[in-house]
């Protein structure tokens, strides 16, 4: 038995091999090919399209894949949410679908919409919105090179943004925030009932929330004598209580833990003040709670 896994080609692409990686799964995209490898036999992969994706799961083509809230909420797909993967192109942060006209067009606010036109990919999202704040435009499907629709070709667009920058680039500025979107990794319901496959699904969510948990952590090694050691442990955080362990050189001790990656630069200096010795930092593949 396989799992049928679909995996997102186009931005997320990149870095959702880089996070199987992390989280142990080798995977090759084979030039010109939809169907990479993985060292995983238990696992089928495909590459499609991550707008595709929810609506493959639910009618079951699929039994789990690698999507967007964004593209869940676009087909209204019938699908399970597993779990949340916040990571996107260039970060570990959700994406924004943004609202945006002309740095210099006259339209401030939403109501000066009415009647316009809007250019985006994300439709049924974008005419909710606005139905459900009482305002007519018509909105029109973009397919693909939304920025330079406006004033052109559109009043405004709904575009998908981590960063600004290519909004910035366009001359573009932003009114409103359509939706905030985060990666899923979703199942078919009939194929999460089946109990070989939730358990592979479930482990596979498990490794991935691990691997990116762990992006932001490193560990620390350190040697104290006993005499320092209450000192040292009042500024370690962890997920627990650091680890504790007897050296063979009587009255030193080594201590093991878990930390912010942002933290250590301050860190660090303090241990080294308190009393600590041969201080190691190191990178975490997962950390799983």
């Amino acid at each position: 038995m396989r799992l049928r896994l679909g995996l997102p080609k186009g931005s997320l692409q990149e870095s959702t091999v880089k996070l199987f990686s992390r989280a142990g799964f080798k995977i090759v995209i084979h030039p010109r090919s939809y169907f990479p490898s993985i060292d995983d036999e238990e696992i089928e992969p495909f590459l499609i399209r991550a707008q595709e994706i929810p609506r493959y799961v639910e009618e079951g083509s699929l039994d789990a894949g690698i999507t967007g809230r964004d593209w869940i909420k676009e087909s209204e797909a019938k699908i399970k949410e597993v779990t949340e993967l916040i990571y996107a192109k260039a970060g570990l942060r959700p994406v924004r679908w943004v609202l945006a006209v002309p740095a210099d067009s006259p339209i401030r606010e939403l109501k000066d919409l009415e009647g316009k036109k809007v250019a985006t990919e994300l439709v049924n999202v974008t005419r909710k919105f606005f139905e459900d704040r009482g305002i007519k435009v018509e909105v029109e499907f973009s397919w693909g090179a939304t920025e330079v629709k406006p004033p052109l070709f559109a009043d405004a667009i709904v575009e998908l943004t981590e960063t600004g920058t290519s909004l910035r680039a366009h001359k573009l500025r932003i009114l409103e925030t359509v939706l905030e979107s985060t990666t899923c990794l979703i199942a078919n319901p009939s194929a999460y009932e089946e109990e070989w496959k939730r358990r592979k699904i479930d482990h596979l969510s498990l490794l991935l929330r691990g691997a990116l948990l762990a992006e932001t952590k490193v560990g620390l090694k350190m040697n104290v004598e006993e005499k320092n050691l209450n000192k040292i442990l009042s500024l370690l955080p962890a997920m627990k209580r650091p680890t504790v362990s007897p050296l063979a050189v009587k009255g030193w001790v080594a201590i093991e833990t878990v930390c912010d990656e942002e933290e250590v630069k301050k860190l660090i200096p303090s241990l080294r003040e308190a009393g600590a010795q041969d201080i190691i930092e190191f990178p975490l593949n997962k950390v799983i709670y």
